[in-house]
């Protein structure tokens, strides 16, 4: 308390005038002790030992002559004493914690890992477009259209995605939606054109295919920046009869088309429904070769999806993609990775509260690590047995596909994860270093264990980064 109980005399005397205060309401008594117990019982009550309540009254401007004249006792500790006494402790309520940052609810997770997975129906409705004799290399018809439409939409779309988020990200909506707006057409464009010019001459069934590929990517990546995994849900609900055995083939390419048109009319509904006024001056803004590495990773984590895919394919001499399970474990699989990835941030920022020593801290994030990523494997494993035992002429999930698998999924959530902490450069490097020396082995005819040592080495390596680069409690700073 401010101010001093005493006006005017010399601090020297033993015995000075009293002025006292006026009583404060609700003193029941004349007594100067309960007095000031009453008047300074909010500070009393949550004192833990006497010498605090002394600091108190010393800063009050008590002297011990002062104390003597008026509370009767020798100093300022006796008082202390008395008054820790007389008024009960009454400590506030613990604060409670304070609000998990990276807490994410696990059903829109795996909301958005079956948005990632159904449109791979897409390839059952359309068969009727993408038959005709084998294509470059063996592959089914149409197949170096789709990649080449695929990859190029996986590309610039990572980018594309980054860059809005990282507008959302500096709580600028409006420059996220004009991101869209321009970057959306012209990634399906470009991506059209690539398809169109890697189709077969004379393919142009697969080669519509491949465009209205490209044109469902560039409307997914909008509505799923701007959180709208729901409605593109229903818009994907048609493929679904897909699965109907007996359905006319004239069927298929209509539910395509009205699956598409669907995907296509929401995303421009909801970029015309969100504002996107002009940049201010000066504001922040992020720079475009930041996004280059999320696309470079998008590149490769896609390489890797369409080598599960088509592996088998090369291994068992087929026309057919016989390898589908591999495809849409891997796609299905985003929605757990992308919870457990939540789960790491939460529990390392646990962690960093609960280590004494930086040495501990990283103990807890390689343990954080190995669990988060053992517990993606087997939801990944469970997945790809599921798909082999639904899938009609799947190949067996014999022992050296499910590792290659499992190794391919090791290295796409590790990356994520190195993603998701801005180190993408490194995750980037990995995965398409990884993605040529795949693609290397399986044109080359390589040995199958080729493409284990060469996800093997690659998983090994992000693991490695991810220990070292998040064992630093700065790469956690929020």
């Amino acid at each position: 308390m401010s101010g001093s109980l005493w006006l005017g005399g010399d601090e020297g005397q033993d015995t000075l005038p009293f002025i006292p205060r006026q009583r404060p309401p609700g003193a029941a008594t004349d007594d100067p002790l309960a007095q000031l117990a009453l008047r300074l019982k909010d500070l009393i009550s949550i004192a833990v030992h006497p010498d605090e309540i002394a600091a108190i009254i010393e800063s009050d401007g008590m002297t011990d002559a002062q104390i003597r004249a008026v509370y009767g006792h020798p100093d300022s500790f006796s008082l202390a004493e008395a008054l820790y006494a007389r008024v009960p402790r009454r400590y506030p309520a613990t604060p409670a914690p304070p609000p998990e940052p990276w807490r994410a609810h696990l059903g829109s997770c795996l909301l958005r890992g079956l948005v990632f997975a159904l449109p791979g129906l897409a390839y059952v409705l359309g068969a009727p477009l993408l038959a005709g004799p084998p294509a470059t290399f063996g592959l089914p018809a149409g197949t170096m259209a789709l990649l080449a439409g695929t990859v190029t939409g996986w590309v610039w779309n990572q980018s594309l995605s980054h860059r809005a988020h990282s507008w959302l990200s500096l709580a600028d909506r409006p420059a996220a939606v004009r991101a869209l707006r321009l970057g959306a057409p012209l990634g399906a464009a470009l991506s059209a054109l690539a398809a169109l010019a890697a189709s077969e001459p004379g393919d142009l069934s697969a080669a519509a295919f491949a465009a209205g590929q490209c044109c469902y990517l560039a409307a997914a990546t909008a509505l799923l920046v701007l959180g709208r995994e729901r409605a593109l849900c229903w818009a994907l609900l048609p493929l679904t009869l897909g699965v109907v055995p007996g359905l006319p083939s004239v069927a298929g390419p209509l539910l395509l088309l009205g699956s598409l048109t669907a995907a296509v009319t929401l995303a421009v509904r909801t970029l015309c429904a969100e504002t996107a006024g002009p940049r201010p001056g000066g504001a922040i803004q992020p720079r475009l070769t930041t996004s280059v590495p999320y696309g470079l990773f998008g590149l490769g984590a896609g390489v890797l999806v369409l080598y599960a895919a088509l592996g088998d394919i090369f291994r068992h001499g087929s026309t057919g993609t016989v390898a589908g399970p591999s495809a849409v474990a891997l796609t299905l699989s985003m929605g757990p990775a992308e919870w457990l990835l939540h789960r790491f941030r939460a529990q390392s920022l646990a962690g960093l509260r609960s280590s004494s020593s930086a040495r501990g801290f990283r103990g807890a994030v390689t343990v954080t690590v190995t669990l988060c990523l053992g517990a993606y494997l087997l939801v990944l494993a469970a997945l790809a047995e599921a798909g082999t035992r639904l899938w009609p002429d799947a190949p067996a999930l014999s022992g050296l596909r499910l590792a290659t698998l499992l190794l391919i999924g090791a290295v796409l959530w590790t990356g994520l994860l190195l993603q998701s902490f801005g180190a993408a450069v490194g995750a980037a490097a990995v995965c398409c270093a990884a993605a040529v020396a795949q693609t290397l082995a399986l044109l080359l005819a390589a040995p199958p264990t080729t493409g284990l040592v060469v996800s093997g080495s690659a998983a090994a390596l992000l693991a490695v980064l991810a220990c070292v680069l998040l064992g630093r409690a700065t790469a956690h700073r929020p």
